[in-house]
């Protein structure tokens, strides 16, 4: 028998910022983008749409109008999850039933005017201003009392439960820390205190060094695809500085950021020449008047598409019941993504 190796042989792999595991597969798909590759046709889109809510100047659903905003437009969800004025309360009935209330104020980030780009179809200096505005919302919402987490996201495709193709993220502030960004918590924590170095910063000087999982990179941010990946084309967006949140950026990282971020979301649509779906999100520290020197700011994309534009992978079964899987790695992933031009499908 070969002696054992993460090419070829089932392995899980750990991941050390939650504590949980991923289970890899390669020998189910070591060339998963060999052989035919479905195309899809895109809806070509209008730079405006009167019927959508979304657009500047329409009514939105919740009967307000939009103004005749000209970049990034924010605005109170018309039908938040969390509410601000939720009262207080427990209830309780023994040990196995209990429910708490939860106050909140949930947002959305029209992205640009323009209903018809997406963030890789943006200019870097437009998708600054989305960056800006996320900065301006950590800070107001991190500092009312009974905010402790502001959790900023982007679903991008109908295929992720985005409801509406105007590009837009939102932005739920909450005063309990949810549930993936406190197991994050925990491990960042214990790490530090261990070390008295951050997580993600000693996680990201041996990623540059092996250079396996690299994607693109410039002066302030990495982004890869990180070694414990359960999508198949997961990666992560990494700041080189140990910046615990939005607020402590400087003028210069803020750039950068939406330099990486359009570079990123132009490897991926490139990848099967389709607006790639995904879900993204920024984990950073709790605003809850600590310091939090644990935290290492990152921002997380999971895209579903597995072999083409029509193939998608779905947590079902043993990853829904057992662990997630994957048949690709991580490496081969990466492998993939950089060999890919870095100039839009569209403009070529």
């Amino acid at each position: 028998m070969s002696n054992f190796n993460l090419t070829d042989h089932p392995h899980r792999r750990y991941n050390a910022l939650t504590g949980e595991w991923v289970l890899v597969s390669p020998h189910r798909a070591k060339r998963p983008w060999q052989g035919q590759v479905e195309k899809i046709q895109e809806e070509t889109r209008p730079q405006y749409d009167p019927t959508c809510y979304l657009c500047a100047g329409n009514e939105r659903a919740g009967g307000e109008k939009n103004p005749d905003y000209e970049s990034t437009y924010v605005f109170r969800n018309d039908f938040s999850a969390l509410l601000e004025g939720t009262p207080e309360g427990i209830v309780e009935e023994g040990e196995l039933f209990r429910a708490e209330s939860e106050r909140g104020v949930c947002k959305v980030i029209c992205f640009s005017p323009r209903h018809d780009l997406t963030i890789p179809e943006m200019e870097v200096e437009e998708i600054a201003k989305v960056v800006d505005v996320w900065q301006n919302e950590y800070n107001e919402l991190g500092a009312k009392d009974f905010i402790n987490y502001v959790q900023i996201f982007e679903n991008k495709g109908s295929v992720m439960g985005c409801s509406n193709p105007h590009p837009h993220g939102q932005i739920w502030s909450s005063t309990s820390i949810p549930n993936e960004p406190a197991k994050e918590q925990m491990a960042q924590l214990q790490y530090y205190n261990n070390h008295r170095r951050t997580l993600l910063g000693d996680y990201l000087k041996s990623e540059l060094e092996k250079k396996e999982r690299i994607l693109v990179e410039n002066e302030h941010f990495v982004a890869l695809v990180p070694y414990w990946a359960v999508w198949p084309f997961e990666s992560m967006i990494i700041s080189r500085r140990a910046i615990q949140h939005l607020g402590q950026f400087t003028s210069e990282e803020k750039l950068a950021l939406a330099d990486i971020y359009k570079r990123l979301t132009v490897m991926y649509d490139n990848l099967f020449e389709v607006s790639f779906p995904y879900s993204a999100g920024i984990h950073q520290s709790p605003t809850d008047e600590e310091p939090h020197p644990e935290w290492h700011f990152h921002m997380h994309f999971y895209p579903p598409l597995l072999r083409s534009a029509t193939v998608k992978k779905f947590m079902v079964g043993y990853e829904m019941l057992a662990t997630p899987q994957r048949d690709i790695t991580a490496e081969t992933s990466a492998e993939r993504l950089r060999s890919l031009s870095a100039v839009h499908y569209k403009m070529r």
